[in-house]
């Protein structure tokens, strides 16, 4: 029986390289990208820019490919093996209460206000800025009619004249007034599922942000919706009143007292079905004692 030979090679520990290679750094792909920028730009301005952009572009793709054709560039990067430390200030884990095996992380915002609360900050907002329009009517020498029956103009396309927008009409108080409360509950709703997103700054986002941009998206959509109150409207004292509302109504969202969401429940507890298991705990302590 012929004997073998077996050749164990020592275990030695692999030798970190002091440095590694990486693709080397070019300005090139930005040269190229200004250039097409200039040369679509030109269409518009001047066809020098469209020359210039095109000069650009061309040399922007030459100086890449010649970067990466026919081998791609590299260059030698230091490479330090260093333990990074780890500090903490908790010593002990936090825990989040009504945790399922259903979800492995929370969705944002974990507190949300309640639906009473956007139903107050729109029916606030709603009469604060109802009397900013009314009082708008009467600086003006229109009257305290002529905002009311500028809001339901679309309604009664026949009155046309200003004596008609200055008289009163009890059906273009009601239309009106159906309109401002529905869109304040509406807004006031929107506020109320938004103002959690932004915690730190809610008076910001419901006083000057969401009233400028629902200012401006009204002034783009107006003349489509209301021919009539797109010509007579006054957008600097409309934004001035959309600011009021969002003032008063974010002011008083915010105030109200956040609830925490049922994302971390099961459906079964969502549904009504099931009853948590902590509440079963403290049901059969009570019993106990």
């Amino acid at each position: 029986m012929g004997s073998a030979t077996f050749e164990v090679a020592s275990e030695t520990p692999e030798q970190q390289p002091d440095s590694i290679e990486m693709p080397a750094p070019t300005a090139w792909p930005i040269v190229l990208a200004l250039g097409l920028t200039l040369l679509f730009a030109g269409l518009l301005t001047s066809t020098s820019v469209s020359i210039f952009g095109a000069i650009l572009a061309v040399s922007g793709s030459i100086g890449w490919f010649r970067e990466v054709l026919p081998h791609e560039k590299h260059e030698s990067v230091s490479a330090t093996e260093s333990a990074m430390p780890l500090a903490t200030s908790r010593p002990r884990v936090a825990r989040v209460q009504w945790i399922s095996k259903e979800l492995k992380r929370a969705r944002l915002p974990v507190e949300i206000y309640p639906i009473s609360a956007g139903i107050k900050g729109g029916l606030v907002g709603g009469a604060v800025m109802a009397i900013l329009a009314v009082t708008y009517g009467i600086g003006t020498g229109h009257g305290m009619w002529y905002p009311i029956n500028l809001l339901s103009a679309g309604f009664f396309p026949e009155r046309t004249m200003v004596a008609q927008m200055e008289a009163f009409s009890w059906d273009s108080l009601i239309v009106a007034t159906v309109i401002h409360v529905i869109c304040s509950l509406v807004v006031g709703l929107l506020y109320g599922a938004t103002l959690p997103m932004f915690p730190r700054r809610p008076i910001l986002l419901g006083g000057l942000i969401a009233p400028v941009l629902w200012s401006g998206l009204l002034h783009s959509i107006l003349e489509v919706l209301d021919p009539m109150l797109n010509q007579r409207i006054d957008w600097f004292w409309f934004a001035i009143s959309q600011i009021g509302f969002g003032l008063v109504a974010g002011t008083i969202v915010s105030r109200q007292e956040r609830i925490g969401t049922w994302q971390y429940l099961p459906f079964g507890v969502r549904a009504g079905i099931e009853v948590p298991e902590e509440f079963d705990e403290e049901d059969g302590e009570n019993e106990a004692q």
